[in-house]
């Protein structure tokens, strides 16, 4: 079952929503028009509109939360191999099935996966926080920088603060590939680290 739980979260994650409904309803290809060319919510918001990015986010998020919400009610949570099926459709989202070097970075869905932990939510909450706090309070450009930043202390807190080894080894992987497909998608920008309310000198 176990097995059988990370290849549906492979597949559910392969499903490039981002690629696959701008196109459908815009007939915009997202990998060919975006300047990162990433299949992934934040493009769909940007080229194709909000009522399309707001689908592609749901889409993007569901395919992550149901196999996990779905596996976490099935099987034992605190079993090692539950950490892989926690990332898995993270995984098949940043290497899809058909296209593994086409795949997106895989932040909506990764949020998705620790949605589907509820009740505990305590995973979720960690990545919210610091994302919120390097996009608001803390504003880091570019936006690279600011994710692996983001992606490396939600790990760290993790695996400080998470009680199941299990729980703490699915989030280390998550933030591995998400932190692995910024890298690889890197782009050349200058680095500003700014405090809203504050004046630049």
């Amino acid at each position: 079952m176990y097995y059988l739980f990370i290849l549906l979260g492979y597949l559910s994650g392969s499903i490039l929503y981002a690629q696959l409904i701008p196109r459908l309803l815009n007939g915009i290809d997202i990998r060919e028009a975006g300047i990162d060319h990433n299949p992934g919510a934040f493009n769909a918001f940007k080229l194709a509109g909000r009522k399309t990015g707001a689908i592609v986010l749901i889409l993007e998020l569901a395919k992550g939360f149901l196999p996990i919400y779905a596996a976490a009610h099935i099987l034992d949570v605190h079993a090692p191999l539950f950490g892989i099926i926690l990332a898995a459709p993270v995984i098949g989202h940043a290497f899809p099935f058909m296209h593994p070097t086409k795949g997106g970075k895989a932040i909506a869905v990764s949020f998705g996966c620790l949605l589907g932990l509820l009740p505990n939510l305590s995973p979720f909450f960690l990545l919210a926080f610091f994302y919120l706090l390097f996009s608001l309070l803390i504003i880091i450009r570019p936006h690279l920088l600011r994710t692996i930043i983001t992606y490396l202390c939600f790990s760290i807190t993790s695996l400080r603060h998470l009680q199941s080894s299990t729980l703490r080894c699915g989030t280390l992987l998550i933030s591995s590939i998400v932190i692995l497909k910024h890298i690889l998608k890197r782009e050349k920008s200058p680095i500003s680290i700014r405090f809203p309310g504050r004046k630049n000198h």
